[in-house]
């Protein structure tokens, strides 16, 4: 491991009447849907960076108080390892819309039952995870 990266991130799986948030990516970023979140920069911890990738991707204002950690996904890619880590929250404050127009069209609410097929691999694989109730899930990217 001596090579290799480590990175850290956070996500969000926002409740609102039964459904999920899921922001779509623009054709040049994928185009899929993924979750809100991104990176945890230095000298922040992971609900910090949530409450601002929050802001930032979608408008929307969270309290720490309010993010409960649900899932921890290991993803490896080549060498680089990231711990992604995942909250769940009910309330948030704010207009709701995609933000970052370069990297999102809109932002949508789906219910966990009919989620669009163009998902993400991983946000696929971590929400079949935590559905199950477990904590903890890995992948490799091939």
């Amino acid at each position: 491991m001596a090579n290799s990266r480590i990175s850290l991130k956070a996500r969000l799986i926002l409740y609102h009447k039964g459904q999920i948030l899921l922001l779509k990516q623009t054709k040049p970023n994928g185009g899929n849907y993924t979750l809100v979140g991104g990176n945890v920069d230095a000298r922040e911890f992971a609900r910090q960076a949530l409450i601002r990738e929050s802001f930032e991707e979608a408008g929307i204002s969270l309290k720490e108080r309010d993010l409960q950690l649900v899932h921890i996904l290991h993803k490896v890619i080549g060498n680089e390892h990231r711990m992604v880590l995942y909250f769940k929250a009910y309330r948030w404050e704010g207009k709701l819309k995609a933000k970052e127009t370069h990297k999102f069209k809109e932002a949508e609410w789906f219910f966990l039952d009919e989620l669009p097929p163009n998902l993400t691999e991983t946000v696929r694989l971590v929400l079949e995870e935590y559905r199950k109730g477990h904590f903890y899930s890995e992948y490799v990217k091939k």
